[in-house]
């Protein structure tokens, strides 16, 4: 895979070098949203909407740059079924994920953000993953969130532990339930997984 990728980011490294990290990384995200083909409506005008706005952003990687933002968040599954949790300020069943730390890809992002909220441990995956779905949504304090989904498995012991102050209403759902009480900015691709049986075994 492109070296810049695993090349970890930090205050040291020249302002060059970490242009060009952003770059190859932002190149990629442009790459695999073009070549995503949206499972329904939502996610088609998400498409274009993220499209437009890598093509004004500077810094689409930074959440502090600008009110609009990529965030990186993973649709987790195993035996049990999908995995969701309740959005704690929304009240809303979401899948784990969050905004980019510096120097993190949404991939990143989505990982660690997902082991962070739930307490699982998933399995290895080829980096970089390929992207699973995508959607466009309100953040909290006015914010935009150009959502990158991946898919997770968990790698062992399934069972919950999400530390405190975490959502504690984290929980495994079988799938049809999971499609019923999901945000509709994530039943689409729940919907379209289950019926094509991936990701599912």
């Amino acid at each position: 895979m492109s070296r810049p990728f695993h090349d970890p980011v930090t205050p040291s490294v020249s302002a060059s070098v970490t242009d060009a990290w952003a770059a190859a990384v932002v190149s990629h995200v442009r790459r695999s949203v073009v070549a995503r083909r949206p499972v329904d409506g939502r996610e088609a005008r998400s498409r274009h909407r993220l499209l437009v706005a890598l093509g004004r952003l500077e810094h689409p990687l930074d959440g502090q740059a600008d009110p609009t933002h990529l965030t990186g968040s993973a649709v987790v599954t195993g035996p049990s079924g999908v995995l969701l949790l309740r959005h704690k300020r929304l009240g809303i069943w979401v899948q784990p994920g969050g905004h980019l730390e510096a120097g993190e890809t949404p991939w990143d992002a989505a990982r660690r953000e997902s082991e962070e909220e739930t307490g699982l441990r998933f399995e290895a995956w080829a980096e970089p993953p390929p992207l699973l779905h995508l959607d466009v949504h309100p953040g909290g304090r006015g914010h935009t969130h150009l959502d990158l989904r991946y898919a997770l498995r968990v790698s062992d012991d399934d069972t919950p532990r999400p530390p405190a102050g975490e959502s504690q209403a984290v929980g495994w759902f079988a799938w049809p339930d999971a499609i019923v009480v999901a945000d509709p900015g994530l039943a689409g691709i729940l919907r379209a997984v289950y019926g094509g049986n991936r990701l599912r075994r």
